[in-house]
């Protein structure tokens, strides 16, 4: 990837299982500078992050410009799981799920055996792929080579600052000052 390209950095904001409707942040940054923010609403434990996300950048100014997304991990308001494979095809950028904490697979597959389409959910989970370690991080690709994700991913101390900015102004916004760490 190109240096000085825009990232998207996506993360939910707090929410509380009253919430049928968590807002989404993104953060467009290059080089160091936010250059703008997006937001959409999705479901909580629903299945239309993707779409959210899809139309959240689409109708963006800053759509031209965006060279690559990261989310903060695959699931998004619960278990709103971020189909990143599709992702990718619907908007032609390549797609990076992070996280700090190694995803535990088996109990995620526990934990989606509460939901109807618990097999949807799975295979949505299993399409991403295997999480693999880069620095403090693990990291499931789309679109992008490992190398270029190694690259990109390896210029930060942990997770990535457009994630991690999204993050704090989405608890900004819901509980009125940033809280926590990603």
């Amino acid at each position: 990837m190109k240096a000085g390209a825009r990232v998207l950095g996506i993360d939910d904001s707090p929410f509380t299982q009253k919430d049928d409707r968590v807002l989404v942040v993104g953060v467009v940054w290059r080089s160091g500078i936010v250059e703008g923010v997006l937001s959409t609403y999705v479901r909580r434990d629903g299945l239309d992050s993707t779409e959210k996300i899809d139309r959240m950048v689409e109708k963006s100014k800053f759509r031209p410009q965006i060279k690559l997304i990261v989310i903060h991990g695959l699931m998004l308001a619960g278990f709103n799981i971020v189909d990143i494979n599709g992702l990718n095809r619907r908007l032609s950028l390549p797609v990076i799920a992070v996280t700090k904490k190694r995803p535990h697979r088996k109990e995620v597959k526990d934990a989606l055996k509460k939901f109807t389409d618990c097999e949807r959910r799975w295979e949505l989970v299993e399409s991403a792929g295997k999480a693999m370690k880069v620095g403090r991080v693990y990291a499931q690709l789309s679109g992008i080579s490992e190398r270029d994700a190694r690259s990109f991913l390896s210029s930060f101390e942990s997770v990535p600052e457009p994630v991690r900015l999204a993050h704090l102004i989405g608890s900004g916004i819901i509980r009125g000052e940033s809280h926590g760490k990603v």
